[in-house]
């Protein structure tokens, strides 16, 4: 871990409180099938875990970026437990830029994908599954056919209608709309926001290590207002 990272979770966990005693008696999921999953009010937004947990990590993603697959590998699990737990809620803006950086479409098919995971409460365990099986960013690999073999380890996603949504991008309007979305709040992948203040680039390191990730989610909910000192997001990307 970086010096730089250690210094901020040291500031964070300085003086922290007790977890709030509602945390310990609401009772965990047991593994991503049970956690809730909903498309947001404002249509791009996709939140999975409790709506009530007191941290909210935010997450820009693109599907064929590496570094996204490295966090998802590295301290997205830290993230999980906390979202079984009860005590993080993760909410994801799906980008597609590097389709027209690099080529391609494997971007924009794999968003379109997730959408129509979550219209059979499967977004979750698929975002999870295409992770691990990231093909080559160079390689443009997410194709339709490549799409419906993963679905296939997905217990219940593969039908009729998930099937066509993903043969007939039936939401390439999200797909397009997500990524503006994207363009406008964030400069890069992943881009994580904790309880709406951005982690500045200088302590990004922290989203690749399990455990000072999950120390900083620790320190996020038992301080907030230590977190808060580190800016708000607006001021973090003007």
């Amino acid at each position: 871990m970086t010096a730089v990272v250690a210094v901020a979770l040291g500031l964070l966990l300085g003086g922290c409180g007790e977890r709030p005693a509602w945390a310990e008696r609401r009772p965990a999921y047991g593994d991503l099938r049970e956690v809730p999953e909903e498309l947001d009010a404002d249509g791009t937004t996709i939140r999975v875990g409790d709506p009530h947990a007191p941290v909210t990590l935010r997450l820009y993603e693109d599907l064929r970026c590496p570094v996204c697959e490295e966090y998802e590998r590295t301290g997205g699990p830290a993230a999980r437990e906390r979202t079984l737990a009860r005590r993080v809620v993760a909410e994801y803006t799906l980008a597609s830029f590097l389709d027209d950086n690099l080529g391609g479409s494997g971007s924009k098919k794999a968003v379109n994908a997730l959408r129509a995971a979550l219209e059979e409460d499967k977004f979750a365990e698929y975002h999870a599954v295409l992770y691990e099986n990231q093909p080559e960013e160079i390689v443009d690999g997410f194709t339709d056919a490549y799409l419906l073999e993963l679905a296939s380890e997905v217990e219940g996603l593969r039908g009729p209608a998930f099937d066509s949504a993903v043969r007939t991008m039936k939401y390439r309007d999200f797909v397009a709309r997500s990524e503006k979305v994207f363009d406008r709040e964030a400069s890069g992948t992943p881009t994580a926001v904790i309880n709406g203040n951005r982690v500045r680039e200088a302590y990004s390191g922290v989203l690749y290590e399990e455990v000072a990730f999950g120390r900083l989610l620790d320190a996020v909910e038992k301080d907030p207002e230590g977190w808060e000192e580190y800016g708000p997001m607006s001021e973090d990307l003007g």
